[in-house]
C-alpha cells in the first residue's frame, strides 16, 4: 500500500485547526476526538469522546487511560465551542442496566458518539465495551441532557449512524460488523440495516467491501450520518489501510494502520443502490496534528457532516485519536467525484 496517499483538491481543512482539544474541556480530558455534530434550536451542537487519566509520558511507561466519557459543546457558527460543564451521557447507570437485562459490572464504558436529527428530535448513537463483547447502541433525546437508550445490539457491531429521515416507511443505519472469526483477520465492511421502531433491526444487506476502496486493505466503515443532496446521500466512510513494517507513530511502540476519510453516493429512494464510489482518499493525513503530534498518528475519522444553505458541506472528523479538527467542501463537487468513480 503506497505511503503516497493524498487528499482531495476539493476540500479545504480549516485553516485554524483543530476546532477543538482537550485543554478546552473543563473536566479531566487527554484526548478529544469522534464527535458527532447537528444543528441544534439554532445553533451547532457537539457530542464527543473524552480519554482522560494518561498522558503520553505515562503511557510510554505501561500506564492507561483512567477511563472514557461523552461530553456536550455548542457552537453558533460549527467552528468555536463552548464546552459543557460535565459529560452529557454515561450508559453505567441502575435504570439503563435493568431496561437491557445488563448484569452489575458488564458495561465497561461508551464512546464514539455520532448524531442524528430525525423528525425534530435528536438521536445519538454509539459504540459500548461490554465484558462479553462491543456492542452498538442507540439513545433519543430531547434537550441532549436526558437520553433514552432505546436499543443495544448483540456483538460485535460498531460505527453505527443513522439516515436522517425514513424511507419507505423504515429507519436506517449504516454499520460496521466486526467478522474476525469467520474472516480470519480484519476484513471489515459497510452493511445497511432497517426497522421499524429504531429497536428491531433486520434486512442486512452489504453496501461495500474493502476491496470497493483500493487505497483501503484492512477495513472500511461509515463515519458520519449520511447527508441529503439533490445526487444522492453523501455517505462520508473511513477507510484503513495496515503495514506491519511501520514503526513508531504516536505513543505506541509500533501503530500500523493508517485512516483516511472516503465517500461514496447511495441513491435517494433506494440506498441500498450504490450510485458511486469515489476510488481515492477524501482526506489522507497530512498536517502535524494528523501525521506528527497525538497518540495514534495517521488517522482521520470523519464523523459528523453538516450541509450548510450554500451548498458547502462541514466535515468534523477526529485527528490521530486526540482532537477534532474540521474541513469544507462543495457538496455537488463531492457527488460527483462519488459519481466518476
Amino acid at each position: 500500500m503506497s505511503d503516497l496517499l493524498k487528499s482531495c483538491p476539493c476540500i479545504t481543512r480549516y485553516e485554524r485547526n483543530p476546532v477543538l482539544t482537550g485543554s478546552k474541556v473543563p473536566y479531566a480530558s487527554d484526548l478529544v476526538f469522534n464527535a458527532g455534530v447537528i444543528r441544534w434550536k439554532g445553533q451547532y451542537a457537539m457530542v464527543f469522546r473524552n480519554d482522560y487519566g494518561c498522558t503520553q509520558p505515562e503511557w510510554e511507561s505501561g500506564k492507561r487511560f483512567k477511563g472514557t466519557n461523552i461530553g456536550i459543546a455548542f457552537s453558533k457558527d460549527g467552528i468555536a465551542w463552548q464546552v459543557g460543564e460535565k459529560p452529557c451521557f454515561d450508559i453505567r447507570d441502575e435504570n439503563t442496566a435493568v431496561l437491557f437485562d445488563v448484569p452489575k459490572g458488564e458495561i465497561i464504558r461508551c464512546y464514539d458518539p455520532r448524531l442524528t436529527v430525525i423528525d425534530g428530535e435528536a438521536y445519538m448513537t454509539f459504540a459500548v465495551d461490554t465484558r462479553h463483547g462491543l456492542r452498538g447502541g442507540i439513545a433519543k433525546t430531547k434537550d441532549l441532557e436526558h437520553f433514552e437508550v432505546l436499543s443495544l445490539s448483540v456483538p460485535d457491531n460498531r460505527n453505527m449512524v443513522l439516515f436522517p429521515e425514513k424511507i419507505n416507511g423504515m429507519y436506517l443505519r449504516l454499520e460496521r460488523p466486526m467478522p474476525v472469526y469467520s474472516r480470519g483477520r480484519d476484513r471489515f465492511d459497510i452493511w445497511l440495516s432497517e426497522s421499524p421502531d429504531l429497536v428491531y433491526w433486520g434486512r442486512p444487506t452489504l453496501l461495500a467491501g474493502v476491496e470497493d476502496f483500493p487505497y483501503a486493505n484492512d477495513k472500511i466503515g461509515p463515519g458520519a450520518p449520511p447527508v441529503k443532496t439533490k445526487k444522492g446521500w453523501l455517505v462520508f466512510t473511513h477507510g484503513v489501510d495496515r503495514d506491519d513494517t511501520r514503526g513508531k507513530n504516536g505513543w505506541e511502540d509500533t501503530w500500523k494502520k493508517r485512516y483516511c476519510a472516503g465517500m461514496m453516493l447511495l441513491d435517494l429512494e433506494n440506498p441500498r443502490k450504490v450510485l458511486g464510489i469515489y476510488r481515492q482518499p477524501l482526506l489522507a493525513p497530512e498536517t502535524d496534528y494528523e501525521v506528527k503530534n497525538g497518540f495514534r498518528t495517521n488517522v482521520i475519522f470523519p464523523t459528523g457532516a453538516i450541509l450548510e444553505d450554500d451548498g458547502t458541506v462541514k466535515i468534523y472528523y477526529g485527528a490521530s485519536d486526540t482532537v477534532i479538527a474540521l474541513a469544507t467542501a462543495k457538496a455537488d463537487d463531492l457527488a460527483d467525484l462519488c459519481l466518476q468513480g
